[in-house]
C-alpha cells in the first residue's frame, strides 16, 4: 500500500505491482470497488513484463474522500495527480464502469500527453438514453434524469445474479466490497458522485481522443445494452471494441481468463503515441 498526495492534499491510496522499469498500466476501478478489485490482472499483467498500479479514486478503498463537491473531473485530476506523481508516461489507462468516465474527465480536462492508450470496460459513454442514443441504462432518460439515481443505483432486472452461476458469483464477493446482508449503502457524498456520473455525456470526449481506445463490453451487462461498446467505438477513428460472452458489467472479474487475454494482446499489439 502507498500513498499520494493529490493536488488539493488528499491522501490517496494505489498499489503497485511487477518491474519498476516496465511500461506502466494503470487500473481504475468502479463506483465502490477498490483498487484490490483487480486482483485477476494485476499478476498476469506483473508477469508479461507491464508496471502494474491500481489507483483507490478518493472516497474508495483506503483513499480519503477529500473536502468539496465530488466530480467526474476531480477524480480525473487525481488520475493525472498520479501520473505526474510517478512520473508515468507512454501508459495505458484501463478503467472499468465508472473508473471508465473518469478516464474521460481526465482527458476532457487535461489531453493525453502521458497516455499511450485507454481501455474502456463495460462503461456507455452515455449513460441517458435519447432517440439517438439507444445504448444508456436501461430506462434511464430525460423524464426521469434527476430521480432515477437519488437513492443508488436501480436494479433494471436484466441478467440477475442467480443467472451468472456459483463462480461468477463467488469471483464478484471476493473481488469487492459487499457488505454483510447485501444491499450496499450510499453516503450523501456517493450519491453526489452517482448523479454526476450518471448525467455525463461523454461522446465529443470520445469523438476527439487523439490515442487509440478499445471498449471492453460485458455480453451481459446487467446496467445497458452490450452494442454501446461498438456505437462508441464509431464515433473515433482510433477506436475499436470487443463484447465477452457470458460476462456482466464486472467484465474483468466475472471473465478474467477472456479479459487477460484481450488486454494482453491489446497491449502487445497497440504502437506507441
Amino acid at each position: 500500500m502507498v500513498d499520494l498526495i493529490a493536488s488539493d492534499g488528499t491522501r490517496l491510496n494505489y498499489l503497485e505491482y511487477g518491474d519498476p522499469a516496465g511500461r506502466p498500466v494503470v487500473l481504475v476501478a468502479g463506483f465502490k470497488a477498490p483498487a484490490t478489485s483487480w486482483r485477476y490482472q494485476v499478476k498476469p499483467l506483473a508477469r508479461a513484463g507491464y508496471r502494474v498500479i491500481a489507483l483507490d479514486r478518493r472516497g474508495h478503498g483506503k483513499s480519503e474522500a477529500g473536502e468539496g463537491e465530488p466530480t467526474m473531473e476531480r477524480h480525473g485530476r487525481d488520475i493525472l495527480d498520479l501520473l505526474d506523481g510517478l512520473d508515468l508516461t507512454d501508459a495505458t489507462l484501463v478503467g472499468q464502469s465508472m473508473g471508465g468516465d473518469a478516464l474521460w474527465a481526465l482527458v476532457a480536462e487535461h489531453g493525453t500527453e502521458r497516455i499511450r492508450d485507454l481501455v474502456i470496460v463495460d462503461q456507455t459513454p452515455c449513460m441517458l438514453n435519447s432517440a439517438d442514443w439507444p445504448h444508456g441504462f436501461y430506462d434511464y432518460d430525460e423524464g426521469n434524469r434527476d430521480t432515477y439515481f437519488a437513492t443508488g443505483i436501480p436494479d433494471p432486472g436484466r441478467f440477475p445474479a442467480k443467472s451468472k452461476g456459483l463462480v461468477r458469483i463467488a469471483r464478484l464477493l471476493t473481488s469487492l466490497e459487499v457488505p454483510r446482508g447485501g444491499a450496499p449503502a450510499f453516503t450523501e457524498a456517493e450519491l453526489a458522485l452517482l448523479n454526476d456520473h450518471a448525467r455525463r455525456d461523454w461522446r465529443p470526449v470520445v469523438a476527439a481522443c487523439d490515442v487509440p481506445v478499445l471498449f471492453v463490453a460485458g455480453a451481459e451487462s446487467e446496467f445497458w445494452p452490450a452494442e454501446h461498446a461498438a456505437a462508441a467505438a464509431a464515433l473515433n477513428p482510433l477506436a475499436d471494441s470487443v463484447v465477452i460472452a457470458r460476462d456482466g458489467h464486472a467484465a474483468n472479474i466475472e471473465q478474467p481468463l477472456m479479459f487477460n487475454r484481450i488486454l494482453l494482446e491489446r497491449l502487445k499489439g497497440t504502437p506507441a503515441g
